[in-house]
């Protein structure tokens, strides 16, 4: 029969065998941009289905589709429903969003609803003043020309930075985190207690940055979006935040046993039972006019679906 000090030990030497082989192996396919994997590892090659930017990978299981509400769809361009705010349209009219300018109709006045632009050819000349094309109801209603002595309001109105930000936004791809734990599923349950590895894809469309540039009658507005967390639910009311994507765990790595240097559940789980985990990454959308004047940022989030995560208690017999 073991001593109490005996049954320590071997408690001991189970628990640091049991991390390793429980995180040992795991590989995950290196997102578009990221460095293969090392010689001699298993490479599934998953990639998300086409058309799908978000969607989770482990390297034993087919991915599970995210939202795709919450991908990176490249014309979402800022939509507040993805979990920020982008930049709000400031031509509108009866709730709608219209253009603030348009080549056909000329410049829009929020106060009237009209958009006005010269008429060319002037119909006659009257001194002092000019006639403009005016088109109302949003640019619904038919033309007409009026007189004026003075431009009506908002003809001439330079372009709106924010709008132009938001056109620059809808060309790039902000995508959700494609995410991978340590342990996974194909080695068994991972353990009460016992840390868990959580990392997620590299490359500037997961985590910037990305910058781009629209332009409208001499102005133009460049946004650059970075991420700045990534925020883990941990499926039990625990929620991680880390700075940066994580380190994919590698058995034959310096920290092969332990905690992650820089992404883990370090306390790991106090419950057996199936975990539901998620990452939420939070950009920051910063842009800038090349008129010189003061720019502006706002915040977009991006959210995975989920992957599950399995844990068990230890169980040590002893005789």
């Amino acid at each position: 029969m073991l001593t109490r000090a005996g049954r320590a030990r071997l408690l001991a030497r189970t628990l640091g065998a049991a991390v390793a082989l429980l995180l040992a192996g795991t590989v995950v396919p290196a997102a578009p941009g990221e460095p293969a994997a090392a010689a001699g590892r298993a490479d599934p090659g998953a990639e998300c289905p086409p058309g799908q930017d978000d969607c989770n990978v482990w390297d034993d299981d087919p991915p599970t589709p995210g939202n795709p509400g919450n991908g990176g769809n490249p014309g979402n361009g800022g939509d507040p429903g993805n979990g920020g705010d982008g930049p709000a349209a400031k031509c509108q009219w009866e709730g709608r969003e219209v253009a603030c300018y348009s080549d056909d109709l000329g410049w829009f006045d929020n106060g009237t609803g009209c958009y006005t632009k010269l008429a060319e050819p002037q119909p006659s000349v009257v001194e002092g003043h000019l006639w403009y094309a005016v088109t109302c109801d949003g640019g619904l209603a038919s033309t007409r020309n009026e007189l004026y002595d003075s431009p009506p309001p908002g003809f001439g109105a330079p372009p709106d930075p924010e709008e132009l930000a938001r056109r620059a936004l809808a060309s790039i791809s902000l995508r959700a985190p494609r995410i991978a734990m340590a342990p996974r599923r194909s080695t068994g349950p991972g353990l009460v207690g016992l840390p868990v590895w959580m990392w997620a894809s590299r490359g500037p469309n997961y985590f910037g940055p990305l910058s781009a540039s629209a332009s409208d009658r001499g102005l133009t507005v460049t946004i650059t979006a970075t991420v700045d967390r990534i925020v883990w639910d941990m499926g039990n009311g625990d929620t991680v935040e880390c700075t940066g994507p994580g380190t994919r765990y590698d058995p034959d790595g310096p920290y092969a046993g332990q905690r992650s240097p820089d992404c883990g559940y370090d306390g790991g789980y106090s419950k057996a039972g199936t975990y539901r985990v998620s990452a939420t990454t939070f950009w920051t959308v910063s842009w800038t006019a090349s008129s010189g004047g003061a720019g502006d940022s706002f915040p977009l989030t991006r959210t995975s679906g989920t992957n599950t995560i399995e844990i068990d208690e230890l169980q040590v017999v002893t005789r």
